[in-house]
């Protein structure tokens, strides 16, 4: 009996060790593939030093949540079918707890109300109690699904000895901002800044009004689903199979991070979006292998066929208003009037747009300009979209490239060691 708890307490003591180490050299290749500041990055930082995330502090209390959790091995002590409901339970408590902070949004901002605090209160009693629960069982949820998709990833074949490297660590925060900076004449990212994520709508917006003003340039406050550092940031959900995706997108980020693609990342545009695309489709095969395997009652259906209507459409009737499309089309009107050196026609152009996804019910959009292309173009796992044009050279090869391997870890593996488009065509040319 003593020698058997002694065996186990060495085991755990052993998991422990072998984790920091693996943490350790995780952190320092992936601190060392970060490229030096620039004087254009310098120029921004004028405005955003007193605002700008605290990455140690994060990653301190983050690694501090991974191993005391590896230190218990808790999720070892349980079965199957308890680890599967443990990871459904906090699924729907995050959701709850969205719903109630969403209540009390509203109540605060009821001018009717003329009492918030107290007409809150019982809500807010509540949130207490949730956050408490959220605490004591989020980083076990979270030990779980890492395990789960550390398993998938193995057998998808991108693992070494059965141990995913860097291993997959996540974790669920309140996320910071970014600060995206591209030139007024073209759309392109030049700068990113990772900003506290508290800043209100009112800050957010003099702090852009500020840059564009001081810097000629256009750029945007945005939010993020996730973060690539090590563990990977990740936004709080209780929508597994959008979670799933997410933390293994990151996990790819930092897969590659390893490797020259994720070297040259910030080498130049066509890189960055070769390495957003890449993660994007991996992220989106390995999340839903993960709910195929682990939570089969998730799955989202198969998209139904489009079939042709038996007869025409009645011309009376408006065409659907369809996100990806207009976006597309937005994002081709902008480039031309760009090309064409009119930058304020350009930029008017952009916000009466804006409005007409607003009034179609896109009320998140808050701003539209060439910062928002600049950053949500990068990502070109599909045609179209904020990446403008239907056949966008870069997004297109990588899914050639992905169609003509036979598995995904055969594609990660050859497109990890491109280093430049060029590269990246010469590839899909030869079919290897």
């Amino acid at each position: 009996m003593v020698k058997s708890w002694l065996v186990k307490l060495v085991h755990r003591f052993s998991l422990v060790i072998r984790l920091f180490l693996v943490l350790l050299v995780a952190v320092l290749l992936l601190g060392n593939s970060n490229m030096p500041p620039t004087d254009s990055l310098e120029k921004v930082r004028a405005f955003t030093r007193q605002i700008e995330f605290d990455f140690i502090r994060w990653t301190a209390d983050a690694f501090k949540t991974k191993i005391f959790e590896t230190a218990l091995s808790t999720s070892d002590y349980l079965s199957d079918e308890q680890r599967h409901q443990l990871v459904l339970e906090y699924l729907a408590l995050i959701q709850q707890i969205q719903n109630r902070e969403a209540q009390v949004e509203q109540i605060y901002g009821d001018p009717a109300i003329s009492d918030p605090h107290s007409f809150a209160r019982p809500l807010l009693d509540e949130l207490e109690g949730l956050y408490a629960r959220r605490d004591k069982i989020g980083p076990l949820a979270e030990t779980i699904l890492q395990n789960q998709i550390n398993s998938v990833v193995a057998e998808m074949g991108l693992a070494l000895g059965g141990q995913a490297l860097p291993p997959v660590l996540y974790h669920s925060t309140p996320l910071p901002l970014i600060l995206i900076v591209s030139p007024r004449e073209i759309i392109r990212l030049d700068e990113s800044v990772v900003l506290d994520g508290d800043l209100s709508i009112e800050e957010r917006e003099a702090l852009e009004e500020t840059v564009d003003r001081s810097l000629n340039v256009s750029s945007l406050v945005e939010n993020i689903g996730g973060l690539g550092m090590y563990p990977t940031m990740v936004v709080e959900s209780g929508d597994l199979d959008w979670l799933s995706e997410v933390v293994s997108h990151e996990w790819v980020h930092n897969y590659l991070t390893l490797r020259p693609l994720g070297v040259n990342y910030e080498t130049s545009p066509a890189m960055r979006v070769i390495n957003e695309t890449v993660a994007s489709i991996a992220g989106k095969e390995i999340g839903r292998a993960v709910l195929e395997r682990y939570y089969p009652e998730l799955v989202p259906p198969p998209p139904l066929p489009v079939s042709p209507p038996e007869t025409p459409a009645k011309p009376s009737e408006p065409p659907k208003f369809e996100f990806r499309r207009e976006m597309q089309i937005t994002r081709q009107r902008a480039d031309e009037l760009l090309a064409q050196g009119k930058i304020e026609e350009a930029e008017s152009y952009m916000e009466a747009r804006r409005q007409v996804f607003w009034e179609n019910g896109y009320r998140w959009l808050r701003k539209l300009n060439q910062a928002y292309f600049a950053f949500h173009g990068a990502y070109a796992d599909e045609p179209g979209g904020p990446a403008g044009v239907i056949e966008d050279p870069v997004g297109t090869a990588v899914r050639q490239l992905r169609t003509q391997s036979g598995s995904l870890a055969q594609f990660v593996n050859r497109v990890s060691w491109v280093t430049s488009f060029e590269q990246l065509q010469k590839m899909v040319e030869n079919g290897s």
